[in-house]
């Protein structure tokens, strides 16, 4: 028997998002479109995903409402809708409770409020302003638990440098760039 790709027998809110973002490789799609990830190229090349399922990914992605394709200079690129960008705290806390799941010690991405430059929590909470900023507010930065050595494709050289999120990612400037440590 196969397994089932919707949740049709449960009345529940969770399992209706289960159906538009639990299928695999779909929560990492949508954190790399927060990190500035766009081109189709981009996102096969950091998720080592083949370019059929990441064509379905982001096709179901687009008609769900989450994100849009637009023609930018002869290439297509996929946008979060505004629908998607409420998404931003259940990601950021997966990914936080992620990082702690690890037991690594250090966090490899430090996420700072631009307005004051102050590090977010675990849970999304500037530390001096007390509130959730919302991504458009938010700076990544490579972090202690770093691993440089570990991917070398565009994407992962450009998310070495600081990088707010929401605005493209310049993967070809900065892919000849050598860390500061």
């Amino acid at each position: 028997m196969s397994l089932g790709v919707d949740y049709a027998k449960q009345d529940c809110p969770l399992a209706r998002a289960l159906e538009l973002v639990g299928e695999r490789w779909t929560l990492l799609i949508l954190r790399d479109a927060f990190y500035g990830v766009r081109r189709f190229t981009d996102f096969a090349g950091h998720l080592d995903i083949s370019k059929a399922v990441l064509t379905q990914r982001l096709s179901s992605l687009v008609r769900a409402g989450l994100l849009t394709k637009v023609p930018c200079g002869g290439r297509d690129e996929y946008l979060l809708t505004d629908s998607a960008r409420m998404l931003w705290p259940a990601l950021y806390t997966l990914s936080q409770w992620g990082e702690q799941q690890t037991g690594q010690g250090s966090p490899r991405r430090i996420f700072l409020h631009v307005d004051c430059g102050s590090k977010v929590d675990a849970v999304g909470h500037c530390a001096t302003c007390r509130y959730a900023p919302g991504p458009e507010e938010l700076e990544i930065h490579p972090g202690p638990g770093a691993d440089f050595g570990v991917r070398d494709d565009p994407v992962s050289r450009a998310l070495r440098y600081p990088h707010r999120l929401l605005q493209p990612l310049d993967t070809r400037a900065q892919s000849e760039r050598m860390p500061e440590r």
